[in-house]
């Protein structure tokens, strides 16, 4: 059994995601979001013993568009994707790909060991790897006998 500390912030953000993306499913998009152009890629986090794996969907993007940065313990993605230029010759009857700015923030539950730190783009996808620090990972005690 593994202990997990508890903290009450951590998945705040994922749910405030998760209720835009109800309202604006339901509502449909806002104006003003279309204007400022921003999406919120689709992302799986997983944890092992040995690290944290993130992976987000970020199809049609060159690899010079992404940006990961790390700070404080806080994963942070950002990146944009440019909207093609539309024919004029073409009459569009639905556009749903998503295009413009993204910023997503993700808290890490442990420490990780920066330095060792992988991001690989690949299909679409983009997998970073974050090794968790020695303090992070489990260690087992061994118990003398008297």
């Amino acid at each position: 059994m593994t202990l997990v500390r508890w903290s009450p912030f951590r998945n705040l953000v994922s749910i405030q995601d998760e209720m835009n993306r109800m309202f604006n499913s339901y509502f449909g998009r806002l104006p003003e979001e279309e204007d400022q152009g921003m999406w919120y890629p689709a992302v799986d986090i997983s944890e092992s013993t040995d690290e944290i794996t993130v992976k987000a969907e970020v199809p049609g993007m060159k690899k010079e568009d992404i940006k990961i940065s790390i700070q404080d313990n806080i994963l942070t993605l950002k990146g944009e994707k440019i909207k093609e230029n539309e024919e004029k010759e073409k009459n569009y009857h639905r556009i749903e790909r998503n295009y413009g700015v993204f910023e997503r923030s993700f808290s890490l539950p442990v420490s990780i060991q920066r330095d060792k730190v992988k991001a690989k783009y690949q299909d679409g996808i983009l997998m970073i790897s974050l090794p968790k620090s020695e303090e992070a990972k489990p260690k087992e005690i061994d118990v003398a006998v008297n």
